[in-house]
């Protein structure tokens, strides 16, 4: 399939809309590998209200503002971005492309962004971080026993901060795959989850994410733990105000306000939806990301005005991988900032702090 792929699109890089390279994906994928993208948990109320969301907002525009080049720079615990969109770390990145992650990230440092290395990926840490080393600087973690032992790998390796999910003890109930029978190549998830040095096999993992009754974190386990990560981390699948309260009082460095694209608890509140009420708990100064619906240019602008420092795409990711590789992810990232950019200058933000909750309005009812 992989190969099929590559020379269906080998230099593929004119697609004119992100919609464009959505059906390219969909095109190529096997059906039952696009319901895993595509797909959510229960009846996907989750995943249909989290784009939803988006679109009960409205931007105000600001006729001669005189802005005309806006500036997308913004920082992320001390590292510096060019814009405000990281990439998530989605696991068996090979089903959609041979080069994954390693494509992924290369596509990120073309623009200047980060991109979170996971840990189910299929490719090693080490690997995605020599291929991009200004891109690929946060890692992901779940928080199970080796957590300590390969946060001090990851410090030692060149990354710069953690990215804990916490809202993932165990799979969602997620209905298309069950119907499709998806059972893809554990080896294509097993990068870093190789059974050596103290790290879980590819097996035991998928066990504890597929099982009900298993071992399971609480917070006071996950303090304990954070007391040897020796790299700021930051808190992925936060969706209320006690849980970043929780997260930020054991450690946490920043948030993820995500609901796992819907992947995971379902029927849950949208990721945009929670979003102010969080920042309002947290206050002004805590970075916070958002993941979760976002796929265009607008749905960033509004993530920004309703109290986000910066944004994280998974499906929209995948979607260029899955086209056309490192050109695809490349595209994906031309054209949402493209799309950010002339908004700011149509509602004449000429900075990422210029964008707040007075740029935007709700839609009527």
């Amino acid at each position: 399939m992989t190969a099929q792929l590559d020379s269906f699109y080998p230099t593929r890089v004119d697609f004119g809309t992100l919609d464009e390279i959505h059906r390219a994906a969909a095109a190529i994928l096997p059906p039952d590998v696009l319901d895993f993208v595509e797909g959510g948990a229960g009846k996907e109320i989750t995943l249909r209200a989290n784009t939803a969301a988006f679109d009960r907002w409205r931007i105000l525009p600001a006729p001669m503002s005189g802005v005309g080049t806006p500036s997308t720079r913004t920082e992320l615990l001390g590292l510096g971005l060019d814009t405000p969109i990281l990439t998530a770390p989605f696991g068996g990145d090979a089903l959609f492309h041979a080069e994954g992650h390693l494509a992924v990230a290369r596509a990120a440092q073309q623009h200047g962004a980060l991109s979170i290395v996971p840990e189910a990926g299929s490719f090693s840490y080490e690997r995605v971080h020599a291929a991009a080393p200004r891109a690929a600087r946060i890692a992901q973690l779940h928080p199970f026993g080796h957590a300590p032992t390969e946060a001090q790998r990851l410090a030692h390796n060149g990354f710069e901060a953690l990215c804990i999910t916490v809202d993932c003890p165990v799979g969602g109930f997620r209905t298309r795959n069950m119907g499709n029978r998806f059972d893809p190549d554990q080896r294509l998830f097993a990068g870093n989850l190789t059974g050596e040095n103290g790290a879980p096999g590819v097996a035991e993992v998928f066990g504890q994410l597929l099982k009900q009754g298993g071992a399971v974190w609480d917070w006071d386990q996950l303090a304990d733990a954070a007391k040897d990560f020796g790299l700021p981390w930051i808190a992925k699948g936060i969706l209320t105000p006690a849980a970043a309260e929780r997260a930020l009082a054991i450690g946490a460095s920043a948030l993820v306000v995500s609901n796992h694209g819907g992947r995971q608890l379902d029927p849950a509140p949208a990721s945009l939806d929670m979003l102010p009420s969080i920042r309002a708990a947290v206050g002004p100064e805590l970075p916070i990301l958002l993941d979760s619906g976002v796929r265009t240019g607008s749905d960033v602008y509004l993530a920004l005005a309703l109290g986000a420092d910066a944004v994280i795409i998974g499906r929209a990711a995948i979607y260029g991988l899955a086209a056309a590789g490192e050109a695809g992810v490349d595209r994906v990232f031309a054209l949402l900032n493209e799309e950010l950019r002339t908004l700011m200058i149509l509602s004449g933000a000429a900075t990422l702090g210029d964008i707040d909750h007075t740029r935007i309005v709700r839609a009527p009812a």
